[in-house]
Formats: C-alpha cells, structure tokens, sequence
C-alpha cells in the first residue's frame, strides 16, 4: 500500500490550501487564469480531490468570495469588541479594517481578490447581502448619514489603495492619509 493510502485525512487543511492557491492564481495570474486545473495542480492535489471540495469553478469561486467575507466579518468583530464606545462602534471598525486590509501580502491577495469577485454581478450580491445584513444588525447605533459617509469613504481608500498601490495618490504623503482616517474616525463619534 502507498503511503497516500495511509495518510491522515485532513479536509479542512486540503480546502484552506486550495482556497488560498486560488487566490495566487487569480490575483497574480487573473480570474481568466482560475481554472480548477491550475489550482489543483499549486495545490498538490488531484483534480478530484478538488472537486470533492468544490464540484465546478463557480463553486470555488463563492468560497472564495465566502472565505474573504468571514475573513472580513472576523476582524470586524474583533475591533468592536475592543471599542469602549457603542456609538459608531461598527462603522469605526469597518474603517479600521478596511484601512488596513493591505498591510501584509496574504491579506493584500485576499484584498485585491475581493475587487476581481465583486466584479461578477452574483458574486456582488453576496458582498451585497453581507453589508446589508450586518448594517442592519447595527441600526441602533450605526444608522446616521455620517456612518454612510465614512463607510463609504472607507470603501474609496480601500479602492484606492489597491488600484494605486500607494495610499490616496502617489503625490500625496501617508501623513495625509493619517489625517484623513483620523477625520473620518472622528466624525464616527459625532454619530
């Protein structure tokens, strides 16, 4: 018997493999480049055993999109927990995390890849259904007009940081961006 035969089964392992050699193959190579073939073969495993975990390319690609939304839900969750004041609360975090999406390459590959999903129109109903959900969870204490406009302003420098790659623009400092995130956190508290 070969040793694959008596390897442990680790299908929560084999599917974050696949999950994130999905993304290096569609950030660096394009969504075009995404077939099961090539993420099956930078992950070490049979075309089988990837269609066991997802069984076409529109399969992967809404885990791919579920994936970056619990990664996303996750670090929001953790910032609110930290915020003394519930005014805001959800509106601050969105900001942080969103500002600081592109600070390591792992999460910059999820980041960037969340632009190329959300281009598909049944992938942007996900992302569409997510914010809605949690912006309703919040109404109590995020539902001003303010919220929006930083919500929004956030989704811009996300945007804008990584179509640029540089914060706002390249002839802007990142004191300006400091700035800008400051002003942006502090109309959260006039909420």
């Amino acid at each position: 018997m070969s040793m694959a035969h008596h390897r442990k089964k680790q299908p929560g392992i084999v599917r974050r493999q696949l999950l994130d050699q999905a993304v290096r193959v569609a950030v660096e190579e394009g969504l075009s480049s995404l077939t099961l073939d090539a993420v099956a073969r930078q992950a070490g495993v049979s075309k089988g055993g990837l269609l066991h975990h997802f069984p076409s390319k529109r399969a992967l690609l809404e885990a791919m999109c579920d994936e970056f939304l619990v990664r996303l839900e996750r670090k929001i969750a953790k910032a609110i927990v930290r915020d003394p004041e519930p005014r805001g609360h959800f509106v601050r975090a969105y900001l942080e995390v969103m500002s600081n999406l592109k600070a390591r390459d792992h999460a910059k590959r999820w980041a960037v890849l969340s632009v190329m999903l959300f281009a598909e129109p049944q992938l942007r109903e996900r992302w569409q259904h997510w914010i809605e959900a949690r912006l309703s969870e919040h109404t109590a204490t995020d539902s001003a007009l303010t919220a929006w406009i930083v919500r929004l302003a956030a989704d811009g420098l996300w945007l804008s940081d990584l179509v640029e790659g540089k914060p706002i623009r390249s002839d802007q400092s990142s004191d300006m961006r400091a700035a800008i995130l400051d002003e942006l956190k502090a109309m959260t508290y006039r909420i």
